[in-house]
């Protein structure tokens, strides 16, 4: 059965339903865009690294970077590149690997139907061979060498492995040019077989589209093809110790500015559904409130010529973690992050006026409606939300609601120190420091 839901403070309507197979289609129709975008999702990433395959009994852990691996290998058949085939049918497609999730997708005005059909059977059809897995190694190889000489990428990942001992997220998304070298074919299929189950996938269109026409497509399209009977996934993650590892690290590399990126481990909270969603929107508007343009520490901090616009903060939460990321290019590391820590015991000490709370919440509130002209931006972030047990649909009516003195009592948990860490990438020493 299809389910209709309609969301009147965003003036939209989606479509959902699951099929016998356990795949769950999502439709949001936009009848007045001349594009469509289709995104087919496994709830599969690279923290995935220790489970117990389809059917057996014993846990294995596979080489990093496989989640990886595989994306790369999809979008090869006997008969040529899919990619080729979309550009064919006047799309253009794509694919990503978060930390738990990859995606498929491909965005066009033409030949919707031939290019959905394209998606679902290529990626429900793996093909690999001992010849193409060897050969792609020293393509991903090149990729990750290409990531280790990327700054922004650099900070990121060695803040990771300040704050993370043992969870895998510390763990570069494409794995190393020593991992990706130990991937069999034998590997990738195993892991295809356990996590590329309709049951554990999603598909969401978004787009001008007859719903009850591409609901039919699909679900013909599946019924065609079989599936072993789903099983509950297993998948390991270590327990984390709650403090970061360890307090800074200092990378130098080919940069003319400095960078500084700040981060707090945060324990993952047990709430879910609303009740988690509310959470991560609180997180959000906190950070706002402290750190964003409309704040007075964000001006001074610019002022003082800390910081420029590549500032950024964000909190991230996935399935198993969470933490928070300040940070950006300074000219002055060091004393950046003093002045992070100055501002963040201000806060705790004096609190946040309810005013600013108010002003963030209705920015939020703005800032994200005007997302929703975006149809990437619906696709992937309906996904994202839906994975976690969250509904993208309840975010306005929950900022709406929100009593925005919620918010300070997040200052008890988090910011601690005992959590947090710094990675700094600064220019290499010339020839004459050297000396």
């Amino acid at each position: 059965m299809v389910e209709k839901f309609e969301v009147r403070s965003l003036q939209e309507t989606y479509y959902q339903t699951t099929l016998k197979n356990g795949l769950r289609v999502v439709i949001v129709p936009k009848p007045h865009y001349y594009k469509t975008y289709a995104m087919f999702t496994t709830d599969y990433g690279s923290i995935d690294r220790t489970f117990r395959p389809l059917g057996k009994k014993e846990t294995v852990t596979v080489p990093d970077g496989i989640a990886h691996f595989l994306e790369h290998k999809m979008f090869e058949e006997e008969w040529g590149d899919v990619f080729h085939t979309f550009g064919e049918q006047g799309a253009s497609a794509n694919a990503y690997t978060s930390f738990t999730k990859t995606a498929y997708l491909f965005s066009s005005t033409q030949e919707i139907k031939k290019n959905i059909v394209t998606l679902l059977d290529f990626v429900q059809h793996p093909y690999f061979t001992k010849e193409s897995v060897e050969k792609e190694k020293g393509i991903i190889a090149q990729e990750i060498r290409m990531y280790d000489d990327n700054p922004d990428w650099e900070v990121f990942f060695h803040l990771l492995r300040n704050l993370y001992s043992d969870h895998p997220v510390k763990i570069d998304i494409a794995g190393t040019t020593e991992s990706i070298y130990e991937i069999t074919r034998e590997d990738l299929y195993m892991c295809y077989e356990t996590f590329y189950h309709p049951s554990n996938m999603m598909l969401v269109i978004v787009g001008n589209v007859d719903v009850d026409e591409m609901m039919a497509l699909v679900r013909e399209n599946q019924e065609k093809k079989s599936f072993p009977k789903a099983e509950p996934l297993e998948r390991i993650i270590p327990t984390e110790q709650k403090e970061a590892v360890r307090a800074n690290t200092t990378k130098r590399m080919s940069v003319n500015t400095p960078q500084c990126l700040i981060g707090w481990k945060i324990a993952p909270p047990n709430d879910t559904g609303k009740e988690l969603l509310a959470y991560e929107l609180k997180m959000d508007m906190l950070l706002e409130a402290i750190f964003g343009p409309g704040a007075g520490h964000y001006e001074k901090l610019y002022e003082e010529g800390l910081i420029d616009d590549s500032f950024a903060f964000e909190f991230t939460m996935d399935r198993t973690f969470s933490f928070i990321s300040v940070g950006g290019d300074t000219p002055q590391p060091v004393k950046l992050e003093e002045r992070i820590g100055e501002i963040v015991q201000q806060v705790k000490e004096n609190g946040i006026p309810k005013k600013d709370l108010e002003r963030v919440r209705k920015k939020m509130i703005g800032s994200f409606l005007k997302k929703f002209n975006s149809l990437e931006f619906i696709a992937n972030q309906y996904t994202r939300y839906a994975f976690s047990g969250m509904n993208i649909f309840d975010v306005v009516p929950i900022l709406e609601n929100m009593d925005v003195t919620d918010v300070l009592e997040l200052l008890h948990d988090v910011f601690d120190p005992s959590t947090k860490s710094s990675s700094y990438i600064v220019p290499k020493k010339s020839e004459e420091e050297n000396e």
